[in-house]
């Protein structure tokens, strides 16, 4: 079992694959290079035996009238390894050597004709066969372009000297494969494998444990593109631990926050029993402030009541209605003191018809955050525009402001918590809470532009 596991992981390892991709690769190559190597081989084969044939014509012509004896021409025909020679002239066929019976001839070849793709079928062809067939090679001769020499052989040493030097070029195609394969695999396993073994093996150790600082990785000087992954996972996994870092500090936060909202609602209950008593008052300043006061301390407590449920679930579902927006940005004015005037110049351009599907206790939050965070960023005086409008089924509320415009740290972490404040006592929690509530109405909030003539965010809600 532990065998076959070995050879299980063996298999699926990358080396293992590059190993054999390698053999495969090389000995293809091979197999492409054999395949005119056997034809060249034939070619060469027969141009030898013509060659042997063409000297013991000449030596027999050399012979005192052309004849010699039974026992030399048999000889003759021993050593060339032919049946019959013949010499042919311009006008003339001399027949130089033969045997007593003449053979049958089964196939004929003209080396004259070298075409490469003719001379690799018929080395198939002869494979293909097998020995047994004599046959007809025909030759020019050299020097003499009227003159050819035609020799036939048996066709059987040809077969076994072709299986001989396949034979021998498989095996040596095989050693070459095979170290080629080794020194490839060695190189690719010290360029790439070690290292991506090393960054699969840092990824499964931070998923253990993200936390733990001795188990990043080190990346080291290489420039190509490992070197650039080292490089970039070890920044994902600092970043990664900061942000797992920050989650804990939120987390803990939260369960503050949580603990303090809990008594924060018990004191604003208290609040709202001792301002029910104060509607007895005849006081007209009283009556004045007494709807605002009870609307903020409703808010207050619903606010507390949400953080307490924060700690177990996102923010509770939108509970869509049409409303009037008008009305609820002037419970916005009232709810930062802008009302009675402080240096701040509130502007709206809203139709009093205009109608919103949304969620009012959301978008007042959603509201107030926007432009909170507006009046902190405004010192002494300046101006807040509210405008809104529709577009098809789009509706779109801006809020510009004409203050200072926000740094560039801000613009990169604009909606997350805690890192997209613009002044020095802010949290960045406005923002955060705008984008979350905007998005689970299916809507989209985005700061359209920020500099040093003032901020314009603007929300879009479908309708």
């Amino acid at each position: 079992m532990n065998f076959l596991k070995k050879m299980t992981g063996l298999s699926n390892s990358l080396s293992a694959r590059l190993l054999i991709l390698t053999l495969v690769f090389v000995m293809l190559a091979e197999v492409l290079i054999f395949v005119p190597s056997v034809a060249f081989f034939r070619l060469t084969y027969l141009i030898k035996k013509t060659d042997f044939a063409h000297l013991a014509a000449l030596s027999l012509l050399a012979s005192p009238d052309n004849m010699v004896s039974d026992d030399l021409r048999e000889e003759l025909l021993f050593r060339v390894g032919a049946r019959s020679v013949v010499f042919h002239g311009a006008n003339s066929r001399i027949l130089m050597l033969s045997e007593n019976m003449p053979p049958k001839i089964d196939a004929e070849f003209d080396l004259a004709n070298r075409n490469p793709f003719m001379l690799i079928e018929d080395a198939f062809m002869t494979l293909m066969v097998g020995p047994g067939r004599i046959i007809r090679v025909i030759t020019p001769i050299r020097n003499e372009p009227n003159s050819s020499l035609e020799v036939i052989i048996d066709e059987a040493p040809l077969i076994a000297a072709m299986y001989d030097y396949a034979w021998n070029i498989f095996w040596l195609s095989l050693i070459i494969s095979a170290l080629t394969a080794v020194l490839v695999y060695l190189s690719l396993h010290w360029m790439m494998v070690r290292p991506m073994r090393r960054l699969s093996e840092s990824m499964i150790a931070f998923r253990r444990a993200p936390e733990d600082i001795t188990r990043s990785l080190v990346p080291s000087k290489r420039q190509d593109e490992i070197g650039v992954a080292e490089r970039e996972l070890e920044i994902m996994q600092s970043r990664v631990r900061a942000a797992l870092k920050q989650k804990q500090h939120l987390a803990a936060l939260g369960t503050a926050v949580t603990k303090i909202s809990h008594d924060l609602r018990n004191i604003l209950s208290t609040s709202q029993i001792v301002s029910d008593s104060l509607s007895q008052s005849d006081d007209p300043k009283v009556q004045k402030i007494l709807p605002r006061l009870m609307t903020s301390i409703d808010r207050a407590i619903e606010l507390c009541t949400q953080t307490l449920k924060y700690g177990k679930a996102d923010e509770r579902e939108p509970k869509r209605e049409r409303f009037l927006l008008a009305p609820l940005v002037n419970e916005v004015q009232n709810s930062l003191g802008l009302a009675e005037g402080n240096g701040i110049l509130w502007q709206t351009d809203i139709a009093g018809n205009f109608m919103l599907n949304a969620d009012r206790d959301q978008f007042y939050r959603i509201l107030l955050n926007l432009c909170r965070n507006s009046l902190q960023a405004m010192t002494g005086s300046g101006r807040i525009d509210i405008s809104a409008g529709r577009q098809g089924g789009i509706a779109a509320i801006r809020i510009q402001d004409t203050g200072p415009g926000m740094p560039a740290k801000a613009k990169e972490h604009l909606f997350e918590p805690f890192s997209g404040s613009t002044g020095p006592q802010g949290t960045g929690l406005g923002l955060s809470i705008a984008h979350e509530l905007v998005t689970a109405h299916g809507g989209q909030i985005r700061l359209e532009k920020s500099g040093s003539d003032g901020t314009v965010f603007c929300i879009t809600l479908p309708d």
